[in-house]
Protein backbone atom coordinates (compact mmCIF):
# COMPACT_ATOMS: atom_id res chain seq x y z
CA UNK A 1 0.00 0.00 0.00
CA UNK A 2 1.13 3.67 -1.31
CA UNK A 3 1.53 5.36 2.40
CA UNK A 4 2.38 9.06 0.61
CA UNK A 5 -0.39 11.07 -1.84
CA UNK A 6 1.02 12.78 -4.55
CA UNK A 7 0.98 16.19 -2.14
CA UNK A 8 3.50 14.74 0.01
CA UNK A 9 5.97 14.50 -3.14
CA UNK A 10 5.24 17.78 -4.03
CA UNK A 11 8.52 20.07 -3.79
CA UNK A 12 8.19 24.01 -3.10
CA UNK A 13 9.80 24.47 -7.16
CA UNK A 14 8.67 21.70 -9.24
CA UNK A 15 11.65 19.67 -10.52
CA UNK A 16 11.82 18.12 -13.80
CA UNK A 17 12.99 14.67 -14.08
CA UNK A 18 16.91 14.08 -13.95
CA UNK A 19 18.27 14.13 -17.30
CA UNK A 20 21.97 12.79 -16.03
CA UNK A 21 22.28 8.23 -16.40
CA UNK A 22 21.69 7.67 -12.54
CA UNK A 23 20.16 4.83 -10.75
CA UNK A 24 16.40 5.80 -10.49
CA UNK A 25 15.72 7.30 -7.35
CA UNK A 26 12.50 7.77 -5.36
CA UNK A 27 11.56 11.63 -4.51
CA UNK A 28 12.12 10.80 -0.93
CA UNK A 29 15.62 8.79 -1.38
CA UNK A 30 16.51 12.04 -3.37
CA UNK A 31 15.15 14.32 -0.24
CA UNK A 32 17.77 11.86 2.11
CA UNK A 33 20.76 12.60 -0.38
CA UNK A 34 20.59 15.86 -0.66
CA UNK A 35 20.91 16.41 3.20
CA UNK A 36 23.56 14.11 3.45
CA UNK A 37 25.57 16.09 0.96
CA UNK A 38 24.83 19.39 2.59
CA UNK A 39 27.23 21.53 3.64
CA UNK A 40 25.13 22.12 6.88
CA UNK A 41 25.52 18.33 7.61
CA UNK A 42 29.32 18.32 7.28
CA UNK A 43 29.51 21.44 10.08
CA UNK A 44 28.02 19.37 12.50
CA UNK A 45 31.09 17.49 12.62
CA UNK A 46 32.34 20.14 14.66
CA UNK A 47 29.74 21.12 17.14
CA UNK A 48 28.75 20.11 20.59
CA UNK A 49 26.77 17.32 21.08
CA UNK A 50 27.48 17.42 25.42
CA UNK A 51 31.03 17.38 25.27
CA UNK A 52 33.19 19.52 23.13
CA UNK A 53 33.86 17.51 19.60
CA UNK A 54 38.04 19.04 20.10
CA UNK A 55 37.52 16.79 23.89
CA UNK A 56 39.43 13.35 22.62
CA UNK A 57 38.80 11.65 20.07
CA UNK A 58 35.84 9.48 21.80
CA UNK A 59 33.08 11.57 22.17
CA UNK A 60 30.41 11.81 20.26
CA UNK A 61 29.66 15.33 18.56
CA UNK A 62 26.44 16.47 16.73
CA UNK A 63 27.26 14.54 13.45
CA UNK A 64 28.01 11.08 15.18
CA UNK A 65 24.53 11.81 17.21
CA UNK A 66 22.51 12.46 14.33
CA UNK A 67 24.32 9.44 12.57
CA UNK A 68 23.03 7.26 15.47
CA UNK A 69 19.54 9.06 15.75
CA UNK A 70 18.91 8.27 11.68
CA UNK A 71 19.92 4.73 12.52
CA UNK A 72 17.55 4.42 15.05
CA UNK A 73 14.71 6.81 13.20
CA UNK A 74 15.34 4.25 10.33
CA UNK A 75 15.16 0.92 12.38
CA UNK A 76 11.46 2.15 14.14
CA UNK A 77 10.05 2.85 10.70
CA UNK A 78 10.41 -0.43 9.29
CA UNK A 79 9.14 -1.93 12.01
CA UNK A 80 6.02 -0.20 12.16
CA UNK A 81 5.55 -0.35 8.26
CA UNK A 82 7.77 -2.93 6.95
CA UNK A 83 11.08 -3.05 4.70
CA UNK A 84 8.99 -2.15 1.23
CA UNK A 85 7.47 1.44 2.75
CA UNK A 86 9.04 4.32 1.51
CA UNK A 87 8.88 6.19 5.13
CA UNK A 88 11.99 4.86 6.19
CA UNK A 89 13.85 7.03 4.17
CA UNK A 90 11.61 10.31 5.42
CA UNK A 91 12.39 8.79 8.93
CA UNK A 92 16.13 8.74 8.24
CA UNK A 93 16.36 12.31 6.86
CA UNK A 94 14.25 14.04 9.53
CA UNK A 95 16.73 12.47 11.89
CA UNK A 96 19.94 13.06 9.84
CA UNK A 97 18.64 16.92 9.47
CA UNK A 98 17.15 17.23 13.26
CA UNK A 99 20.16 19.40 14.64
CA UNK A 100 21.42 21.28 11.25
CA UNK A 101 20.16 24.66 13.51
CA UNK A 102 22.00 23.91 16.85
CA UNK A 103 24.64 26.63 16.81
CA UNK A 104 28.09 26.21 18.18
CA UNK A 105 28.59 24.98 21.86
CA UNK A 106 24.92 22.88 21.60
CA UNK A 107 22.33 23.99 24.23
CA UNK A 108 24.14 26.63 25.92
CA UNK A 109 24.72 28.36 22.38
CA UNK A 110 21.36 28.09 21.46
CA UNK A 111 20.43 29.55 24.97
CA UNK A 112 23.11 32.59 24.39
CA UNK A 113 21.31 33.18 20.64
CA UNK A 114 17.83 32.68 22.27
CA UNK A 115 18.69 35.78 24.75
CA UNK A 116 20.53 38.32 21.68
CA UNK A 117 17.59 37.57 19.26
CA UNK A 118 14.39 37.92 21.75
CA UNK A 119 13.33 41.26 19.79
CA UNK A 120 13.36 39.80 16.45
CA UNK A 121 11.45 36.47 17.31
CA UNK A 122 13.84 34.42 18.99
CA UNK A 123 15.91 31.68 18.10
CA UNK A 124 15.75 28.12 18.48
CA UNK A 125 17.50 24.96 16.86
CA UNK A 126 14.47 23.31 15.49
CA UNK A 127 13.28 26.78 13.78
CA UNK A 128 16.45 27.17 12.45
CA UNK A 129 17.01 23.91 10.92
CA UNK A 130 13.82 24.45 8.99
CA UNK A 131 15.45 27.87 7.98
CA UNK A 132 18.22 26.14 6.96
CA UNK A 133 16.44 23.27 4.98
CA UNK A 134 14.26 26.13 3.11
CA UNK A 135 16.49 28.96 2.49
CA UNK A 136 19.75 29.16 3.78
CA UNK A 137 21.33 25.57 2.39
CA UNK A 138 21.89 26.97 -1.12
CA UNK A 139 20.62 24.33 -4.08
CA UNK A 140 17.40 25.62 -5.30
CA UNK A 141 15.93 28.75 -6.46
CA UNK A 142 12.61 30.04 -7.70
CA UNK A 143 11.12 32.37 -10.20
CA UNK A 144 12.00 35.44 -8.43
CA UNK A 145 15.62 34.82 -7.67
CA UNK A 146 14.82 33.71 -3.85
CA UNK A 147 16.46 30.91 -2.40
CA UNK A 148 14.18 27.88 -1.44
CA UNK A 149 17.28 26.00 0.13
CA UNK A 150 17.23 22.13 -0.96
CA UNK A 151 13.60 22.04 -2.17
CA UNK A 152 12.11 18.82 -0.19
CA UNK A 153 9.75 17.25 -0.57
CA UNK A 154 6.33 18.11 1.86
CA UNK A 155 6.40 14.99 3.64
CA UNK A 156 10.02 14.94 4.51
CA UNK A 157 10.33 18.87 5.51
CA UNK A 158 6.99 18.13 7.42
CA UNK A 159 9.02 15.45 9.07
CA UNK A 160 11.59 17.62 10.07
CA UNK A 161 9.35 19.65 12.05
CA UNK A 162 10.16 18.80 16.07
CA UNK A 163 7.48 21.53 16.95
CA UNK A 164 5.02 22.76 14.66
CA UNK A 165 3.68 26.07 16.18
CA UNK A 166 5.22 29.36 16.09
CA UNK A 167 7.40 31.30 19.51
CA UNK A 168 4.54 31.89 22.26
CA UNK A 169 2.08 29.63 20.78
CA UNK A 170 2.62 27.33 23.51
CA UNK A 171 4.81 27.61 26.79
CA UNK A 172 8.50 27.32 27.43
CA UNK A 173 11.01 27.65 24.88
CA UNK A 174 10.15 25.57 22.22
CA UNK A 175 8.82 26.63 18.61
CA UNK A 176 9.59 25.49 15.02
CA UNK A 177 9.39 28.29 12.97
CA UNK A 178 10.63 31.67 12.74
CA UNK A 179 7.99 34.77 11.21
CA UNK A 180 9.30 35.42 7.83
CA UNK A 181 9.58 31.58 7.52
CA UNK A 182 5.38 31.15 7.87
CA UNK A 183 5.08 30.95 3.91
CA UNK A 184 7.29 27.75 3.84
CA UNK A 185 5.81 26.38 6.79
CA UNK A 186 2.04 26.53 6.15
CA UNK A 187 2.71 25.20 2.56
CA UNK A 188 4.81 22.22 4.22
CA UNK A 189 1.72 21.44 6.91
CA UNK A 190 -1.20 19.36 5.82
CA UNK A 191 -4.73 20.82 6.14
CA UNK A 192 -6.01 21.08 9.64
CA UNK A 193 -3.00 19.27 11.10
CA UNK A 194 -3.15 22.33 13.89
CA UNK A 195 0.09 21.70 16.47
CA UNK A 196 0.26 17.66 15.62
CA UNK A 197 3.13 16.25 14.82
CA UNK A 198 3.05 13.91 11.78
CA UNK A 199 4.16 10.17 12.73
CA UNK A 200 7.13 10.55 11.06
CA UNK A 201 8.28 13.27 12.77
CA UNK A 202 6.95 11.23 15.92
CA UNK A 203 9.41 8.78 14.83
CA UNK A 204 12.75 11.37 14.72
CA UNK A 205 11.77 12.91 18.29
CA UNK A 206 11.85 9.47 19.54
CA UNK A 207 14.45 8.10 18.01
CA UNK A 208 16.53 11.37 19.05
CA UNK A 209 15.20 10.72 22.90
CA UNK A 210 16.41 7.76 22.51
CA UNK A 211 20.14 8.12 20.97
CA UNK A 212 21.30 10.48 23.09
CA UNK A 213 19.98 9.16 26.79
CA UNK A 214 22.20 6.12 26.20
CA UNK A 215 24.83 7.41 23.95
CA UNK A 216 25.81 10.50 26.52
CA UNK A 217 25.70 7.74 29.64
CA UNK A 218 28.05 5.75 27.32
CA UNK A 219 30.28 8.87 26.95
CA UNK A 220 30.12 9.64 30.30
CA UNK A 221 30.96 6.16 31.99
CA UNK A 222 34.08 6.25 29.34
CA UNK A 223 35.05 9.49 30.24
CA UNK A 224 35.15 8.23 33.36
CA UNK A 225 32.63 10.86 34.76
CA UNK A 226 29.54 8.46 35.46
CA UNK A 227 29.83 4.97 37.56
CA UNK A 228 26.19 3.57 37.20
CA UNK A 229 27.58 1.67 40.49
CA UNK A 230 28.27 4.14 42.62
CA UNK A 231 25.02 6.93 41.81
CA UNK A 232 24.29 9.87 44.04
CA UNK A 233 20.47 8.61 43.11
CA UNK A 234 19.13 11.49 45.11
CA UNK A 235 20.92 14.24 42.84
CA UNK A 236 20.12 12.10 40.08
CA UNK A 237 16.52 12.18 40.84
CA UNK A 238 16.48 15.51 41.54
CA UNK A 239 18.17 16.36 37.94
CA UNK A 240 15.48 14.54 36.64
CA UNK A 241 12.59 16.28 38.40
CA UNK A 242 14.10 19.59 37.30
CA UNK A 243 14.86 19.02 33.69
CA UNK A 244 12.28 16.29 32.51
CA UNK A 245 9.50 14.54 35.16
CA UNK A 246 8.38 17.07 37.85
CA UNK A 247 8.26 15.19 40.90
CA UNK A 248 10.56 12.67 39.89
CA UNK A 249 12.49 11.29 43.20
CA UNK A 250 14.02 8.56 44.66
CA UNK A 251 12.17 5.96 45.13
CA UNK A 252 11.00 6.01 41.66
CA UNK A 253 14.80 6.27 40.80
CA UNK A 254 15.34 3.14 42.59
CA UNK A 255 12.84 1.41 41.00
CA UNK A 256 13.45 2.18 37.30
CA UNK A 257 17.09 0.87 37.65
CA UNK A 258 15.44 -2.01 39.45
CA UNK A 259 13.41 -2.85 36.40
CA UNK A 260 16.08 -2.32 33.86
CA UNK A 261 18.64 -4.30 35.90
CA UNK A 262 15.65 -7.27 35.55
CA UNK A 263 15.60 -7.12 31.78
CA UNK A 264 19.20 -7.08 31.94
CA UNK A 265 19.90 -3.64 30.95
CA UNK A 266 22.15 -2.47 33.57
CA UNK A 267 25.43 -3.23 34.63
CA UNK A 268 25.82 -6.67 36.59
CA UNK A 269 26.57 -6.69 39.82
CA UNK A 270 30.58 -6.05 40.87
CA UNK A 271 31.19 -4.84 37.17
CA UNK A 272 32.77 -1.79 36.27
CA UNK A 273 33.75 -0.02 33.56
CA UNK A 274 37.74 -0.16 33.11
CA UNK A 275 38.49 0.43 29.31
CA UNK A 276 39.88 -3.02 28.51
CA UNK A 277 38.13 -4.13 24.97
CA UNK A 278 35.84 -6.68 27.06
CA UNK A 279 34.84 -4.03 29.42
CA UNK A 280 33.85 -1.95 26.19
CA UNK A 281 32.17 -4.48 24.60
CA UNK A 282 29.92 -5.21 27.77
CA UNK A 283 29.06 -1.24 27.87
CA UNK A 284 28.37 -1.72 23.51
CA UNK A 285 26.46 -4.92 24.33
CA UNK A 286 24.53 -2.91 26.93
CA UNK A 287 23.76 0.31 24.95
CA UNK A 288 22.04 -1.76 22.43
CA UNK A 289 19.95 -4.03 24.61
CA UNK A 290 18.65 -0.46 26.38
CA UNK A 291 17.99 0.80 22.57
CA UNK A 292 15.62 -2.90 21.95
CA UNK A 293 13.73 -2.28 24.50
CA UNK A 294 13.11 1.02 24.12
CA UNK A 295 12.22 0.56 20.61
CA UNK A 296 10.12 -2.45 21.17
CA UNK A 297 8.46 -1.43 23.92
CA UNK A 298 7.34 1.64 21.78
CA UNK A 299 6.61 -0.52 18.78
CA UNK A 300 4.06 -3.15 21.08
CA UNK A 301 2.33 0.07 22.48
CA UNK A 302 1.89 1.08 19.49
CA UNK A 303 0.52 -1.79 17.71
CA UNK A 304 -1.60 -2.78 20.54
CA UNK A 305 -3.57 1.13 20.33
CA UNK A 306 -4.49 -0.31 16.76
CA UNK A 307 -5.39 2.24 14.00
CA UNK A 308 -2.88 2.60 10.78
CA UNK A 309 -1.78 3.58 8.46
CA UNK A 310 1.49 4.47 10.62
CA UNK A 311 2.26 7.71 8.19
CA UNK A 312 1.50 11.48 8.17
CA UNK A 313 -2.03 11.77 10.27
CA UNK A 314 -2.94 8.41 10.61
CA UNK A 315 -1.43 7.35 13.91
CA UNK A 316 0.52 8.30 16.47
CA UNK A 317 3.44 6.42 18.24
CA UNK A 318 2.64 5.64 21.58
CA UNK A 319 5.63 5.48 24.15
CA UNK A 320 4.71 3.70 27.54
CA UNK A 321 5.27 5.25 30.90
CA UNK A 322 7.67 2.88 32.01
CA UNK A 323 9.66 3.71 28.79
CA UNK A 324 9.43 7.08 29.43
CA UNK A 325 10.52 7.20 32.43
CA UNK A 326 13.55 4.72 31.86
CA UNK A 327 14.59 7.38 29.26
CA UNK A 328 14.38 10.40 31.64
CA UNK A 329 16.43 8.69 34.00
CA UNK A 330 19.39 8.20 31.36
CA UNK A 331 19.10 11.87 30.42
CA UNK A 332 19.24 12.78 34.21
CA UNK A 333 22.02 10.54 34.64
CA UNK A 334 24.28 12.47 32.40
CA UNK A 335 22.63 15.77 32.76
CA UNK A 336 23.78 15.54 36.53
CA UNK A 337 27.28 14.59 36.35
CA UNK A 338 28.31 15.88 32.86
CA UNK A 339 25.78 18.86 32.14
CA UNK A 340 25.97 20.42 35.60
CA UNK A 341 29.74 19.68 36.24
CA UNK A 342 32.01 22.94 37.50
CA UNK A 343 34.69 22.18 34.72
CA UNK A 344 31.47 22.15 32.29
CA UNK A 345 29.72 25.31 33.84
CA UNK A 346 32.90 27.40 33.79
CA UNK A 347 33.21 26.63 29.89
CA UNK A 348 29.93 27.74 29.20
CA UNK A 349 30.30 30.94 30.80
CA UNK A 350 33.02 31.19 28.35
CA UNK A 351 31.08 30.14 25.71
CA UNK A 352 28.37 32.36 26.20
CA UNK A 353 31.07 35.42 26.36
CA UNK A 354 32.67 34.61 23.14
CA UNK A 355 28.91 34.43 21.21
CA UNK A 356 27.59 37.46 22.39
CA UNK A 357 30.52 39.03 21.31
CA UNK A 358 30.22 38.26 17.87
CA UNK A 359 26.60 39.16 17.42
CA UNK A 360 27.71 42.58 19.12
CA UNK A 361 30.89 42.71 16.48
CA UNK A 362 29.01 41.48 13.75
CA UNK A 363 25.97 43.99 14.09
CA UNK A 364 28.33 46.80 14.39
CA UNK A 365 30.31 46.13 11.57
CA UNK A 366 27.96 44.34 9.02
CA UNK A 367 28.11 43.65 6.02
CA UNK A 368 32.18 44.17 6.03
CA UNK A 369 32.64 40.69 8.59
CA UNK A 370 30.07 38.63 7.05
CA UNK A 371 30.48 35.36 4.77
CA UNK A 372 29.22 36.41 1.39
CA UNK A 373 25.75 34.95 1.41
CA UNK A 374 24.89 36.52 4.73
CA UNK A 375 26.51 39.96 3.30
CA UNK A 376 24.51 39.54 0.55
CA UNK A 377 21.41 38.76 2.92
CA UNK A 378 22.00 42.23 5.26
CA UNK A 379 21.92 44.07 2.02
CA UNK A 380 18.86 42.66 1.26
CA UNK A 381 17.38 42.76 5.00
CA UNK A 382 14.71 45.59 5.19
CA UNK A 383 15.23 46.42 8.28
CA UNK A 384 17.28 46.87 11.82
CA UNK A 385 15.36 43.67 12.88
CA UNK A 386 15.91 41.67 9.84
CA UNK A 387 19.64 42.78 10.02
CA UNK A 388 19.75 41.28 13.30
CA UNK A 389 18.03 38.05 11.96
CA UNK A 390 21.17 37.72 9.46
CA UNK A 391 23.89 38.29 11.77
CA UNK A 392 22.50 35.71 14.15
CA UNK A 393 22.23 33.05 10.92
CA UNK A 394 25.94 33.72 10.14
CA UNK A 395 26.49 32.85 14.27
CA UNK A 396 24.33 29.79 14.40
CA UNK A 397 26.20 28.32 11.27
CA UNK A 398 29.15 28.20 12.54
CA UNK A 399 31.05 25.52 13.77
CA UNK A 400 32.76 25.45 18.07
CA UNK A 401 36.28 25.57 15.98
CA UNK A 402 35.54 28.60 13.78
CA UNK A 403 33.25 30.54 16.58
CA UNK A 404 36.63 30.59 18.86
CA UNK A 405 38.92 31.35 15.76
CA UNK A 406 36.16 34.61 14.58
CA UNK A 407 35.96 36.05 18.24
CA UNK A 408 39.99 35.73 18.37
CA UNK A 409 40.14 37.79 14.93
CA UNK A 410 37.95 39.80 15.13
CA UNK A 411 37.14 40.95 18.74
CA UNK A 412 40.07 40.91 20.83
CA UNK A 413 42.15 42.22 17.89
CA UNK A 414 44.45 38.92 17.52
Amino acid sequence: MDLYRPADRERIVAEPPKRVSAPERTQFERDRARVVHAASTRRLAAKTQVVGPQADDFVRNRLTHSLEVAQVARDMSRALNGPASEQPDIAETAALAHDLGHPPFGHNGEDVLAELAAGVGGFEGNAQTLRILTRLEAKTFDADGGSVGLNLTRATLDACTKYPWRNGERPGPKFGVYEDDLPVFDWLRAPGAGQRQCVEAQIMDLADDVAYSVHDVEDGIVAGKIDLATLDLDGVAETVADWYVPGFDRARAEATIADLRAAGCWIAEGAAYDGSRRSQAMLKNLTSDVIGRFCGAVKEATYAAGGGPFARFGADLVVPEQTRLEIALLKGIAAHYVMKSDDRVAKMDHQRNVLSGLVEHLAATAPRDLDRQFADDWRAAGDDAARLRVVVDQVASLTDVTALAWHERLCRGL
